[in-house]
């Protein structure tokens, strides 16, 4: 490990530990571009379909705004500072393609009907009809400057049969569907693909955060069953709501955890630091919860006395700032028909907003829906970086799953772009007393720091590889935003 490491690096790199890792299978890195912090993950699938984490590095962000890069430059810096710290903690590591995710008050959806009349009603419904029905959608009329992101078919129907999930294979005259239409805003787009090349890296594909959120805390039983996940982040709170398997909404929520802050320093009369350290340490989403006789004691500034802040009054403003999220997921459920009678499976609250105190216990007052924090733990193998269990990496994490999709099913090609730099390079992990060891790949001797003692055992021959389950939930999605945005770029400029 290189010696200008500091102590929370180290301490990542020896945590971050290899297993059987699959070497045909590529090194995804997700790269999530926050309001307040930058997070940079690279991870590859092992032989039992779990995600080893080979490097993990994050960054506090500057230039984003409500989710959305304003200061191309200065996201630029913070995306590299990222970056850094991830190859910090492997160096062997080379970054060149990510996985990018996208947000922002920009983002918006609406829901649409077509249909198409076939030329021959004798021969069975073929996939080549689906993806033309599909690509009409695109024609759909929407505000200057916007862009159609993704069209997503949620249910198909052939003559007078409705909700088909799948109408390849059936006989009829018409064959339409329901669509969701996600667009957002041409120059965020475009400001975004920018900070990503500056940093020398190229953008894989672009991702709705919502949805990548929802891949890494979802599993197709929640899907079914009806639920909503909400992802409270720094500037934005995106919601994402599915019902019987299929996405039924998402929506951009303006408020997130920087509100909060902004409330905290504004009601208070604190600084920024000390509003967000309060709402970490001491906050709570419940009022009835918080100590009415707790006092938290800040320093006074410049030789001002110190001052006494009361938890109470804390809890009062961090609970009325969630109570109007709260009250705009109700407000959207209630917009396509999905109250507490049709969503079993109840809310998800994911992001770094949901590690507030007792926020569970507050959404289920609000939205009268069982509740529950998102955790990615699901889709990680045994052993991985602590850190990992943070709802506040699902998008990162998101983000990997959707590169394998797409390795999987084959809709982009995948040339080892992402690579560690020596094949034979020792692989980091902890052996469990806290020194570092190093594994390397071929032998499965230790090696390193701790050379000198009882090598370990010679790896057992590897048992034949079982195919692996392909990740469904992308599947449901488009494949290829960044080279639709790509080809509509190149019809402008002709």
């Amino acid at each position: 490990m290189n010696e200008n490491l500091n102590a929370q690096q180290r301490k990542i790199a020896e945590e971050m530990v290899q297993m059987s890792v699959d070497s045909d299978a590529p090194i995804i890195v997700g790269l999530d571009i926050g309001t307040t912090k930058i997070a940079a993950i690279a991870g590859r699938k092992n032989e039992q379909g779990k995600l080893e984490i080979l490097g993990f590095g994050h960054a506090p962000s500057n230039g984003v705004q409500h989710g959305q890069v304003l200061n191309i430059d200065q996201t630029m810096r913070a995306i590299n500072a990222a970056l850094e710290n991830c190859r910090a903690s492997n160096p062997d590591l080379d970054i060149n393609e990510v996985y990018v995710g996208i947000a922002g008050h920009h983002i918006k959806s609406l829901q649409t009907r077509g249909d198409i009349v076939r030329q021959n009603a004798e021969l069975e419904i073929q996939r080549v009809e689906i993806e033309q029905l599909i690509d009409n959608q695109r024609k759909t009329f929407i505000p200057a400057g916007d862009q159609i992101i993704d069209v997503i078919p949620q249910d198909f129907y052939v003559d007078n049969f409705q909700f088909i999930k799948d109408p390849v294979g059936y006989n009829g005259v018409k064959v339409g569907a329901n669509f969701h239409i996600i667009t957002g805003d041409r120059n965020a787009i475009r400001n975004i693909n920018r900070a990503v090349e500056r940093s020398g890296l190229k953008t894989k594909d672009l991702v709705l955060q919502p949805l990548a959120s929802s891949s890494a805390v979802l599993c197709d039983m929640d899907m079914e069953a009806g639920v909503a996940v909400l992802d409270i982040g720094g500037g934005t709170s995106d919601l994402a709501v599915f019902y019987e398997g299929v996405l039924k909404h998402t929506a951009v929520i303006p408020f997130g955890g920087e509100n909060i802050t902004h409330d905290i320093r504004l009601g208070l009369g604190v600084l920024k630091q000390q509003a967000e350290a309060m709402k970490k340490q001491f906050g709570s989403a419940l009022t009835d919860e918080a100590k009415a006789n707790a006092f938290i004691t800040i320093p006074g500034l410049r030789g001002l006395p110190p001052r006494e802040i009361s938890v109470k009054n804390l809890a009062n403003i961090i609970q009325a700032r969630m109570t109007e999220i709260l009250e705009f997921v109700t407000y959207h459920l209630k917009q396509v028909g999905l109250d507490n009678r049709k969503l079993n499976g109840g809310i998800i609250l994911t992001g770094g907003g949901a590690q507030l105190k007792h926020l569970k216990q507050l959404t289920e007052f609000v939205t009268g829906l069982n509740a529950r924090i998102g955790y990615p733990n699901e889709h990680l193998a045994p052993n991985h970086i602590e850190q990992l269990k943070s709802p506040i990496y699902s998008t990162c994490l998101g983000l990997i799953l959707k590169g394998y999709s797409d390795f999987e099913n084959h809709t982009k090609i995948f040339e080892k772009s992402n690579l560690v730099k020596h094949p034979t390079s020792p692989i980091l992990t902890s052996n469990g007393q806290g020194t570092q060891t190093q594994i390397d790949q071929q032998t499965g001797q230790t090696a390193g720091a701790n050379s000198d003692s009882t090598p370990a055992p010679a790896a057992k021959p590897s048992k034949p590889k079982a195919p692996r389950k392909p990740n469904m939930f992308w599947e449901k999605f488009k494949n290829n935003l960044i080279d639709l945005f790509k080809e509509e770029e190149d019809q402008v400029i002709k």
